[in-house]
C-alpha cells in the first residue's frame, strides 16, 4: 500500500463538479446563456423542486487549514445589509423563474453562518420561503461553529424548517488547534451537539481533519473516540487540502515540513476508517461516513446519494442556484460563480445585475463524463452503452484505467468498471481517469490538492 500511495499522491481535484472550475470554458460563457439554462431546467423537472446554496462570509479569525471564501471582521453591523443584499439576488432569480419553485434543499456555507444572529438568519430563510415554496420533506442544514453557536441560533433555524447542523471539529488536540487557530474544547461541542438534539435536529454532524500540521495518528485516534462519545449522526472525515497559493488563506503561516507525510497522512486515514467501521459508522462515498439511521447511508443504498457543490447530499435536483458572494450555481447545463469581493456583489446587486464573473456550459461530452464521475463518486461504480459516441477519446479513458486494474484499484467489465474496496481510498486518482479536459490540457502550475 506505501508504493500505491507514493504513486498516486499526486495533485488531483475533489470533483464537486465536472468539468471543474480551471477547466470552464469562459470564453463561451455568458450571462444570457446561463440564464438560459436555468429557465430549462426549471421547465425540465418543475417538481423535482430547486436547491439553493447561500454563502454567509464573515468570521470574526481566521482559520488557517482554510481554503475558502471569507471575510474576517468584527463588525456585526455588515449582517444585514449582507442579509439584503442575498434576498435582492435571490429575487433576480425569482423573476427568471417566473412563479414560486418548490424549495427542496437550502444549505448555509461560510464564512461562519452562525457569526450571523439568529434573528437575522430568520430573516434571511423567511424572505427566501416568500419567494419559494417549501417541499414536503425538505433538506435545510447548516454550518456550525462550536464556539459561537446559540442555542437560540439552533432554535431560530428548526423553527423554519431546518433539521440538519454540522460542527467544525477538525481535531481536539491542543497543538494541532494552536497551529490551525481554531481553539474549541470538547466540552463546546457537546454542549452544541446536546442542544441540537434536545430541539428535535433529526442529522448532527461532525467534520474531522486529517493531514493538519503537526497531526498524528494518536491525534486522530482521540478525536474519533472523543467524536463518538457524542454519536453524531454523520461524520465528514476529510483530507487536509494543502493550497497555500491560493489567495485570502492562512495556510502560509505553518511549513510543509510541518505537515505529515503522504504515508502518516494515509495511517491517518486508515486508522480513523477503522475505528468509525467499528463504532458502527458505514462509508458514503469519498469521505463521509454516517450511521445507517441517517439520510446520507439511505440514500447511499437507495442510489440517490448525490454530489455537488455543497458536498454529498442525499437528495439531487437538477437547479441549484448559489447566492452571495463567491457562492457557485448549477443548473445541471452550466455553472456559474458569483462575485469574490463583497463590495464588488452587493454593487451589482443593487444595479439589479445578477453577479457572476465566469461560469461554463455543458457540452454533451462533458454532460456524460460529469455522470460517470458522480456515479464513480457517488457509488464507486459507472457503466455506459456499448457504442457510446459521446465521448470521442472514450478508448483514452480505458487507457488510463488500465493500470489502475493493474494495480487491483478497479475492476473493467465490458460496459463498466466498479471501484475495489482497496481502490477507494483512491478515488479522486481514478475520477481522473476520466477527466479528458485534465489530459488533455496538463496544467503548468499547482492548481489542486494532492489526492492522498
Amino acid at each position: 500500500m506505501c508504493e500505491l500511495v507514493q504513486k498516486y499522491n499526486v495533485p488531483g481535484p475533489r470533483y464537486t463538479s465536472y468539468p471543474t472550475v480551471p477547466y470552464w470554458d469562459l470564453e463561451s460563457f455568458s450571462g444570457k446563456l446561463w440564464k438560459a439554462s436555468i429557465v430549462k431546467a426549471t421547465k425540465e423537472s418543475p417538481e423535482d423542486g430547486i436547491s439553493i446554496y447561500i454563502h454567509l462570509p464573515f468570521c470574526e479569525s481566521m482559520c488557517t487549514f482554510c481554503g475558502c471564501h471569507k471575510r474576517i471582521t468584527k463588525r456585526h453591523e455588515l449582517e444585514l445589509p449582507y442579509i439584503k443584499t442575498v434576498l435582492k439576488e435571490w429575487q433576480l432569480y425569482y423573476e427568471l423563474l417566473g412563479s414560486k419553485p418548490i424549495i427542496k434543499e437550502i444549505h448555509l456555507g461560510g464564512g461562519t453562518p452562525t457569526f450571523f444572529s439568529p434573528e437575522h438568519l430568520k430573516f434571511l430563510i423567511n424572505g427566501i420561503l416568500r419567494f419559494g415554496k417549501k417541499a414536503d420533506n425538505p433538506e435545510f442544514s447548516f454550518e456550525g461553529h462550536p464556539n459561537n453557536t446559540t442555542k437560540a441560533h439552533l432554535q431560530a433555524l428548526f423553527d423554519v424548517g431546518f433539521r440538519r447542523v454540522c460542527f467544525g471539529v477538525q481535531d481536539y488536540n491542543a497543538t494541532v488547534q494552536k497551529a490551525i487557530n481554531r481553539i474549541q474544547p470538547f466540552e463546546n461541542v457537546k454542549k452544541v451537539t446536546e442542544w441540537a438534539r434536545e430541539i428535535g435536529y433529526t442529522s448532527v454532524g461532525h467534520d474531522i481533519i486529517y493531514g493538519l500540521p503537526f497531526q498524528t495518528a494518536t491525534h486522530v485516534k482521540e478525536t474519533i473516540s472523543k467524536t463518538n462519545a457524542l454519536k453524531p449522526d454523520r461524520i465528514a472525515f476529510y483530507s487536509y487540502a494543502h493550497v497555500p497559493w491560493l489567495k485570502g488563506n492562512g495556510q502560509r503561516g505553518y511549513k510543509e515540513t510541518d505537515l505529515p507525510t503522504s504515508q502518516e497522512k494515509k495511517n491517518q486515514y486508515e486508522l480513523g476508517k477503522r475505528m468509525l467501521a467499528n463504532f458502527g459508522y458505514k462509508d458514503v462515498g469519498m469521505d463521509h461516513f454516517a450511521l445507517t439511521t441517517d439520510s446520507l447511508y439511505t440514500a447511499m443504498v437507495d442510489g440517490t446519494l448525490h454530489r455537488n457543490f455543497m458536498g454529498y447530499t442525499s437528495s439531487k435536483t437538477k437547479l441549484m442556484i448559489g447566492l452571495g458572494a463567491s457562492s457557485i450555481g448549477d443548473s445541471w447545463y452550466g455553472f456559474a460563480q458569483n462575485v469574490k469581493s463583497v463590495e464588488e456583489y452587493e454593487h451589482l446587486v443593487s444595479h439589479r445585475v445578477i453577479p457572476i464573473f465566469r461560469g461554463h456550459i455543458l457540452n454533451d461530452e462533458d454532460q456524460t463524463i460529469r455522470k460517470h464521475i458522480l456515479n464513480l463518486m457517488c457509488q464507486f461504480e459507472t457503466s455506459w452503452e456499448l457504442g457510446d459516441t459521446r465521448i470521442k477519446d472514450f478508448q483514452k479513458i480505458i487507457e488510463n484505467l488500465s493500470e489502475l486494474e493493474s494495480d487491483g484499484l478497479v475492476n473493467i467489465g465490458a460496459n463498466q468498471i466498479k471501484v475495489t474496496e482497496k481502490g477507494k481510498p483512491f478515488i479522486r486518482n481514478i475520477s481522473m481517469a476520466f477527466d479528458l479536459k485534465l489530459h488533455r490540457k496538463k496544467p503548468e502550475t499547482r492548481l489542486f490538492s494532492m489526492t492522498v
